[in-house]
């Protein structure tokens, strides 16, 4: 049985909160986004870490993180010179592998 979710009642679909969510979901639109987030569940890790997990270029990389971060989907902390980062909360992971889930019924 599916779990039952409180949905905010008279949503207006210029409401400032529903613009909010729809671009949280824009953000995990993406699926070098996706596999961004997916390797930051690992742990955190530098921009070339992730760069050479994924097979991609540093700066390609860093211009997706740059947009994950303006989500609040990932965070960064400097570490002397460099930057580690990592998934901002727990509730990024669970949306992930809530879709995840969903997608794989």
């Amino acid at each position: 049985m599916a779990e039952h979710f409180k949905i905010p009642q008279n949503i207006n679909a210029d409401d400032e909160k529903l613009l909010d969510l729809a671009d949280l979901f824009k953000a995990y639109g993406d699926v070098t986004r996706l596999r961004i987030m997916f390797r930051l569940s690992e742990g955190a890790c530098y921009v070339n870490d992730l760069a050479d997990d994924l097979g991609m270029t540093q700066s390609a990389i860093s211009h997706q993180l740059k947009l994950l971060r303006q989500a609040g989907l990932v965070g960064a902390k400097r570490d002397g010179r460099n930057i580690i980062y990592s998934l901002a909360d727990e509730h990024v992971s669970t949306i992930i592998s809530q879709g995840w889930d969903h997608i794989n019924e």
